[in-house]
């Protein structure tokens, strides 16, 4: 059974909140998310409308008034996901609290900046709000066990992609040796260009050897490209297997709002936090 912290009682409007906000397995939790994620769906449609000449022409004023509706709301819903936790700087610093905070940015600077050509990139952050739809249910169980087995597999790519990088920057040598300017290889950097698309099969032919020791070396290098390929995808696999069978659990810090606890778990493994703490 739960005990509450000593510091505030049961049902606190923080613990209210916290439950609604963050947790996905109650009434009030569930009609939360389906009501955030309609307004994510509505919200990614009308900047994709906004971006057709037709529609931006007839309903352009009623698609900005609308952008800046979901801008409003959601900015409502982030200072209340930072009322609703413990520690409001750690969910503010979570991998979460950075992409609701970037999904606001875009609006905020084209009052600063308006008709800044580089917004129109920037505006394609609005698209991460998606991402909060990995909060609901099962979907984020299954998102954690794909970061888990992530961070598992970082040591392990990261050896892989610098002995690929050493191949390269070898073989970019040898065939700039082999080859010459003469036959496109002016310099080692862009033989070394020529050795990544090749070993990665993707071959876009802007530069090929000529000669025949040229092609024997690209053609082994090219067989060797399929074996590494298949590298990373097996070092993921085993570590999404393995992160699979620690079925993590869904619940919220109340702390700083991370999820993808251990099912025995009794505090927070980021911010150390109780994890049946209902103060307010």
């Amino acid at each position: 059974m739960n005990r509450p912290s000593e510091q505030s009682p049961v049902g606190g409007l923080r613990a209210r909140l916290h439950t609604i906000i963050f947790e996905a397995d109650t009434p009030a939790g569930k009609a939360f998310d389906l009501a955030l994620l309609g307004a994510i769906v509505l919200s990614v449609g009308a900047v994709m409308l906004e971006s057709v000449a037709q529609v931006r022409t007839r309903f352009g004023h009623a698609l900005h008034v609308a952008e800046w509706a979901f801008t409003l709301l959601f900015a409502g819903e982030y200072v209340l996901r930072l009322v609703a936790v413990r520690r409001p700087l750690d969910y503010a610093r979570s991998f979460f609290g950075i992409v609701d905070l970037m999904a606001l940015l875009p609006s905020f600077l084209s009052v600063l900046l308006p008709g800044a050509q580089t917004l129109l990139v920037v505006r394609v952050l609005r698209l991460l709000r998606v991402f909060r739809i990995l909060k609901l249910g099962h979907l984020l169980g299954q998102a954690e066990v794909l970061l888990t087995a992530l961070r598992a597999s970082r040591p392990k790519i990261t050896v892989f992609l610098g002995t690929v990088l050493t191949i390269d920057i070898i073989m970019g040598a040898v065939m700039y040796m082999v080859e010459g300017e003469e036959n496109g290889f002016d310099n080692i950097p862009r033989s070394m260009y020529w050795a990544i698309v090749t070993m990665t099969t993707v071959g876009f032919g802007d530069i090929t050897p000529k000669t025949v020791y040229g092609q024997l070396i690209a053609s082994v290098l090219m067989v060797m490209g399929y074996g590494i390929i298949a590298v990373p995808t097996g070092i993921v696999s085993v570590e999404l297997a393995a992160a699979t069978r620690q079925r993590p659990d869904t619940q919220a810090c109340p702390g700083c709002g991370t999820q993808g606890h251990d099912l025995d778990a009794r505090f927070c493994k980021r911010c150390g936090t109780a994890l049946d703490w209902k103060g307010p």
